[in-house]
This record gives structure tokens, C-alpha cells and sequence, in this order.
């Protein structure tokens, strides 16, 4: 119990020390939503769409061209902050932070400076992206450490997967920024979690079906291209749960849907999704395919896994030891399903990118659109450090690459005040490297507090360092995964 309260609460910490990258259009879009709706009461963004090329024109007005998804679960969180921040003491508390020289330092010389107005919705962005994005990304966190002891892992090596995910792939910057991408892995991996047939099946198997279907329906909402993932898991659920679930999945996923409908047809006069269709800007991609997607195309795929540019395994290498996870799980002969719903969501969700005439994602660290399968990839390699731990080359192999990972990870994290842009086709050293070499790190708690550059991450760095030799220490030698037992097997 007390390891998994230390993981949330060091994921969460790790998620919300660095801040959301500020001028980002793709984030500024979704927020730009949730002010609309709170303090206008109405789905056009007119009022800021100057902050954004990530808007829909249609008939004269602008909208956000982004799901409503995560801007529709941030609206409450920001109702309940906006009094509390129009209060005078925090216009105060914001006009000190904005004489803080180590944030001041990070702004480019040619900008408008720290105005209070800006510093209100620099803190609204860092609010509701801490309890709308960090927050659920930190309890994926707590449902993938109990996934792999179900799986047969020690509370240490459970641990050590889950430090490896959380800390070690592209998750972590989009856990820490208002995209929808790792909300959407929260949200997939939660109803997965949830269907894995379990000791309460009996007795809360209706609501367990009824919140699942609402968390895949919440997904779709947020990025309609995870409805291929959403039906693999929902498939899935009926494969475990039976006919029984049929009803309260429908139910639950018709939830967000309804939310959806009401929302397009206030903003397009329409009960379908169709924001992207009326973008001001990328309209040949949008118009090229079915909405930019075409057929995987081989530049792509390897775009997306191997590429400098994007590729998910040079910021993740140990990643890759979930292809002989997949392998080794199989031949454990048990769990088949659970093996189908994993890899067909890691393959669905390449083969739609991969399609895509845009499937870099422009600027970005790392494969952005292919975050929510990630932990679903994470879940065999975590399985086969487990299974693999007690030889000395395999212990080895996965220390090196868990490592590694979680250092090049960091870097492109911290690295400018900016993601890297689309234009820099090897970010490491065109971007990232000298970024680092001059100081330009992205703003952080460690500035608020007057450090700057890289020293501004050492309190960060203390406190992962702490927390791991808590997670990671055990009297025993650690011992590898058993057979789990699973219900419904």
C-alpha cells in the first residue's frame, strides 16, 4: 500500500514540475474551450483565438477544431478555481511571481513580459492540466504497478515497470502539458484495468461495466482516432465479462457521446465530429485521404519506431524488450485474451498513424498521436524484465535500457521553451543538445523558486532519487514473476 501511494504521488510530482510549454497552439486551443464555456458561456473562441492556429471557421465565427473531450472534463475544475483566482491576494501572489528573474530569463527578449493577465492564464493552464491531464496519468501509474504484480511480479520489480513507463517514454511529457494524448492512455488503460476479470466481478460487475464504457466513450471524445483501441478493449471486456456487459458498456460510452452530440451541434449544426474539416490552417492534409489518412506507409511506420525525428524506441529503447515480452507471455500458455487486446491495440494504433499524412504531429517530443498505446506496449516489456530478472545478462540488459530510456526521455522533455519544432529533422542535435549547452530549459517549479537552467531540475532530481531507493529496496533477492491466478481462467 505504501509503495503504491509513494508511485502516484512521484509520478504526479515528476508530471507537474515541469510546466506547460506556454504559446502552444494545439494546448492553447483546448483551453481556449474551457474559457469559452466558463466565462462566456458559449463554444466559440472568438474572444482568443489570436493565441492559436489550431481553430475551425465556420460561418464566420471560430471554434476550437480539437475533441471537446478534454476541455468538457477541465470546465468543473475551472469553475471552481476561477472565483478563487480573481481574488486580489492571488493577483498579487501572480504580480511577485512575475519579478521571479529565473522565469523572466526564460522569456524571449522581443515579448510583452510577465503581465498579470498572461501569469492568470499561465496558472489556469498549469492548474487544470495538473487535475485533468497529470492526475489521471499519474494513476495509470498505479493500475499499471498492479497489473504487473497480477502478472506475477514482486512489489519491486512492479515498481521498477512502472518507474520505467512513467519516467521512461514519451508519456512523460504529455502528462505534464493540456494535450489529450496521455489522458486518453489513462483513459483506454483504465477500462482495460477494469474488464481484467478480477475478486469483484460479482459484485460490482454492472458498475465496473458501466464506468468502463464511459472512461472508452471519454477517450473517443477526447481523440476520435482511439476508437480503434477503444473497440479492441471493449471487445475485450465482452470477451471477459460476457453478454452481462453489453448494456452498461453501451451506456457508459453513450454518456460522453451524448456530450458530444450536444457540443457539435451548437457549434457546426451537426451530430458529427467535424471540426477538422472546417481548420483554418492544414487543410490539404485534412483534405488528402479519409481526414489525412490514406494507407501505412513504410517512411511512417519507421518514423514513428525507429526514426530520429519522431521514433518512439531511440527515446525509449527499453520499450523494445516488449517484443520478446509478447513472446514469453505467450508461451506462458494463460492470458490469451489479454495478449490480443494488447497487441491489437499497439498495432491498430501504428497502422491508423502510419496512415496518416501528418504523422509526426508537428511540433513535438517524441510520437505524440501514439502516446495512449504506450502503456499497452509497456505492460509485456515490464513483464519480461520481471520474468527475466534473475540473470545476470537480461538484469543487465534491462537496467542499461530502463536507464538510458529515461534519460533521453528527460532531455527532450526539459529541453527549450518550446517543443521541438517539425522543422528540425534531428531534434537531438538540432534542437534538444543546444538547448541544454546554453541553459534554455523549460520552465519549471525549480524557477519559481530562483534557479535556473539545469540546476533548476536538481530538486526534482532529489526527490526521484529518494523515492526510487524507496520503491526499489527489498530485504530479498528479488524473485522472478510466477504464474498468475487469474479469474476467469
Amino acid at each position: 500500500m505504501r509503495r503504491t501511494a509513494v508511485l502516484f504521488c512521484l509520478l504526479l510530482i515528476c508530471y507537474a514540475y515541469t510546466l506547460p510549454r506556454w504559446a502552444d497552439w494545439n494546448q492553447n486551443s483546448r483551453l481556449d474551450l474551457v474559457l469559452a464555456l466558463v466565462d462566456d458561456g458559449t463554444v466559440s473562441i472568438d474572444r482568443y483565438v489570436a493565441n492559436t492556429g489550431d481553430y475551425a471557421l465556420y460561418r464566420g465565427r471560430t471554434y476550437s477544431d480539437k475533441p471537446p473531450g478534454l476541455s468538457l472534463l477541465a470546465m468543473p475544475a475551472y469553475m471552481a478555481l476561477s472565483p478563487i483566482l480573481n481574488l486580489p491576494p492571488v493577483a498579487e501572489r501572480l504580480s511577485r511571481l512575475g519579478r521571479v528573474g529565473s522565469l523572466e530569463s526564460s522569456l524571449r527578449a522581443e515579448g510583452s513580459g510577465l503581465r498579470e493577465d498572461k501569469l492568470r492564464v499561465a496558472l489556469v493552464q498549469y492548474l487544470l492540466t495538473l487535475l485533468a491531464v497529470a492526475t489521471p496519468a499519474a494513476a495509470l501509474g498505479v493500475l499499471f504497478y498492479r497489473l504487473l504484480l497480477r502478472l506475477g511480479a514482486g512489489e519491486p520489480l512492479a515498481a521498477l515497470g512502472t518507474l520505467a513507463y512513467g519516467l521512461g517514454t514519451t508519456a512523460v511529457p504529455y502528462a505534464g502539458n493540456f494535450y489529450s494524448h496521455q489522458l486518453c492512455a489513462a483513459l483506454l488503460f483504465g477500462a482495460f484495468a477494469l474488464a481484467w476479470p478480477g475478486d469483484s466481478v460479482r459484485r460490482f460487475g454492472d458498475a465496473r461495466g458501466l464506468l468502463c464504457g464511459l472512461l472508452l466513450g471519454w477517450a473517443v471524445i477526447s481523440e476520435y482516432p482511439v476508437a480503434l483501441a477503444a473497440t479492441v478493449i471493449g471487445v475485450y471486456a465482452l470477451v471477459r465479462r460476457g453478454p452481462r456487459w453489453i448494456m452498461p458498456l453501451a451506456v457508459g460510452a453513450a454518456l460522453p457521446g451524448l456530450l458530444l452530440v450536444t457540443y457539435d451541434m451548437r457549434a457546426f449544426g451537426t451530430i458529427f465530429p467535424v471540426g477538422y474539416a472546417y481548420s483554418a490552417l492544414w487543410q490539404d492534409q485534412h483534405h488528402t485521404g479519409f481526414m489525412s489518412i490514406t494507407y501505412p506507409h513504410p517512411a511512417a511506420l519507421w518514423g514513428l519506431t525507429f526514426g530520429l525525428f519522431r521514433g518512439l524506441f531511440v527515446r525509449a529503447p527499453w520499450l523494445l524488450l516488449a517484443l520478446p515480452g509478447f513472446l514469453a507471455w505467450w508461451r506462458m500458455g494463460r492470458l490469451r485474451a489479454e495478449w490480443w487486446a494488447l497487441m491489437l491495440v499497439v498495432l491498430f494504433t501504428l497502422l491508423f498513424y502510419g496512415s496518416s499524412m501528418m504523422w509526426w504531429g508537428g511540433f513535438a517530443a517524441g510520437p505524440r498521436y501514439i502516446v495512449p498505446m504506450i502503456p499497452f506496449l509497456a505492460i509485456p516489456a515490464g513483464y519480461w524484465v520481471a520474468t527475466h530478472w534473475q540473470r545476470s545478462a537480461h538484469r543487465s540488459l534491462s537496467v542499461i535500457l530502463i536507464v538510458l530510456s529515461v534519460g533521453m526521455v528527460w532531455l527532450e522533455t526539459c529541453a527549450g521553451q518550446s517543443f521541438p519544432p517539425d522543422t528540425i529533422t534531428n531534434p537531438w542535435i538540432g534542437y534538444v543538445l543546444p538547448a541544454w549547452v546554453t541553459g534554455d530549459n523549460a520552465r519549471n517549479l525549480g524557477m519559481a523558486l530562483g534557479l535556473r537552467g539545469p540546476a533548476s531540475l536538481v530538486p526534482l532530481m532529489v526527490i526521484v532519487i529518494s523515492a526510487g531507493m524507496f520503491l526499489l529496496w527489498t530485504r530479498r533477492t528479488l524473485a522472478p514473476a510466477t504464474a498468475p491466478a487469474v479469474a476467469g481462467e
